[in-house]
């Protein structure tokens, strides 16, 4: 008795099944990225207070831009933390009787749009200078240094008053001072990198079989770099946002009617012993911006280490008993 099998042509799904793999992996590297984030309590608040600030300086001038701008000489200089005035000047109002949270809100647009500008043309200039100067080595590594120390070599708040009173103070000139005296930084961080990376194994490889230096930076060289860049943008963060207060305040940043949040630190100087919100408010949205983007930079810097990484695979319970018996979980 014989038997006869049909055979049934099945179309290739490599593509399909690829395509889902791909997806699948995205999906499971974003919720492993957000698990260890969650272990580390202090960090995901940190996250969540810098979340807070941007949304608030995406969506928060069209709610109340009115607000910062509507002059009440009546309720001149209210105390803040009463609702007899009104929700919106919860935060006291200034001597024009503007509503300090609207003022506020719409500072802190003004301020990101200051300090995220300067920090990403910075970082994207400096790493790919970086990059490039430390693959090739010679005489383009030669100039790229010395161009950095040459810029490294003049205080950078003190170049920016000096450009500054040169040129019309405004937010694009702030952007692009505070811009070039960032570029430093990445430069000499992506160099040092990129210079140990061109003689690895990898590198060597992909140049045997014919791979070009573009080719080679961008597929080999960058995705290692990137997680050291991007804790060197964040903390660069602070720096830049605390930079710009200080033009802010010494009157050679952001210039009226536009506010910022070291600008209304500056206004509110002369009125410290009679109304200390006007000067408070900014002062402590400043420090608590800074202080949170720190905090996640120095998260950023333990998850991209995979040396360092298991630190926050474990409760912080278990962990501050490792450190202390120093003994095996």
């Amino acid at each position: 008795m014989s038997t006869s099998i049909d055979l049934i042509p099945v179309k290739p799904t490599t593509a399909i099944v690829g395509e889902d793999d791909n997806e699948t992996s995205r999906r499971r590297g974003t919720s492993v990225w957000f698990r260890l984030l969650a272990n580390d309590r202090v960090a995901f608040a940190a996250a969540g207070v810098l979340g807070i600030v941007v949304l608030t300086a995406v969506f928060g001038p069209m709610l109340v831009g009115n607000l910062a701008t509507h002059i009440d000489l009546d309720n001149s200089n209210q105390a803040p933390f009463t609702l007899a005035h009104g929700w919106a000047n919860v935060l006291g109002t200034d001597p024009l009787g503007r509503s300090m949270l609207a003022r506020l809100i719409v500072a802190c647009r003004t301020t990101l749009s200051v300090a995220v500008p300067a920090v990403v043309i910075s970082a994207v200039v400096g790493s790919a200078i970086g990059m490039w100067a430390g693959y090739y080595r010679g005489w383009r590594e030669t100039v790229a240094m010395r161009v950095a120390d040459v810029i490294m070599s003049f205080p950078s708040l003190l170049l920016a008053v000096v450009v500054l009173y040169v040129f019309s103070p405004s937010a694009a000139n702030i952007v692009a001072v505070l811009a070039i005296t960032r570029i430093p930084v990445y430069l000499r961080t992506a160099r040092a990198e990129s210079a140990e990376l061109q003689s690895r194994v990898f590198v060597d490889a992909a140049r045997t079989f014919g791979a070009g230096a573009t080719s080679i930076i961008w597929r080999h060289v960058l995705p290692i770099v990137l997680p050291t860049m991007l804790t060197v943008a964040t903390l660069d963060f602070c720096y830049v946002m605390l930079a710009e207060s200080s033009l802010s305040f010494l009157g050679i940043g952001i210039q009226p009617p536009d506010v910022s949040w070291g600008l209304m630190v500056a206004q509110g100087r002369t009125y410290l012993h009679s109304a200390w919100w006007l000067s408070f408010f900014p002062g402590l949205a400043i420090v608590i911006t800074t202080v949170s983007a720190t905090i996640l930079a120095a998260w950023a810097r333990i998850a991209t280490d995979p040396g360092q990484r298991w630190r926050l695979t474990v409760p912080q319970k278990r962990l501050t008993k490792f450190t202390k018996t120093g003994k095996a979980l």
